[in-house]
């Protein structure tokens, strides 16, 4: 059912609330949603349920929104001002803008568990032994995704800029 789905559950989030990571996890939420049913109770019509859990997650997200402190920087922001920090990004006059979309798309081109780790790390401020527990594997392993996640983010914006 998740194989069927996710795509159109996360362009249904995509097209509402704007940002790629918040559609991602609406699309998660449906099927924790889903497993937390009650299972004494059989759902009938799963998709039709699939449904009405997305729309319910979009009102209220939206309800969220409003009441939540807007965020300052996106996550590429995040990870995108410490790659800077740590001298991991050329240096070039590209505007903010057009530089973030950029990284946008090399940290879209990364394998998952290198993209999610990046992202616990530095916009989530998680630990090599936090990030390692929850993706369950050990902390070294974490290490070698975040060194293999900066050689590839480095590799692909100096390719982009070379190419012009």
């Amino acid at each position: 059912m998740f194989i069927e789905h996710h795509s159109a559950l996360t362009t249904f989030f995509r097209r509402r609330v704007g940002h790629r990571w918040d559609a991602q996890d609406l699309t998660q939420e449906v099927y924790l949603r889903l497993l937390r049913a009650d299972q004494r109770e059989l759902i009938r019509n799963p998709e039709a349920y699939l449904r009405t859990v997305a729309s319910n997650l979009v009102r209220e997200y939206v309800v969220l929104q409003k009441h939540l402190p807007q965020p300052v920087a996106s996550p590429e922001q995040e990870v995108g001002a410490w790659l800077a920090a740590e001298g991991e990004l050329p240096d070039d006059d590209t505007d903010p803008e057009v530089r973030e979309a950029r990284l946008a798309q090399v940290l879209d081109t990364l394998p998952p568990r290198h993209r999610a780790v990046l992202f616990m790390q530095h916009r989530d401020g998680l630990s090599y032994r936090q990030i390692a527990q929850e993706l369950g594997v050990s902390t070294h392993m974490v290490k070698k995704y975040v060194v293999k996640a900066l050689a590839l983010c480095r590799h692909a914006l100096r390719e982009r800029e070379e190419a012009g």
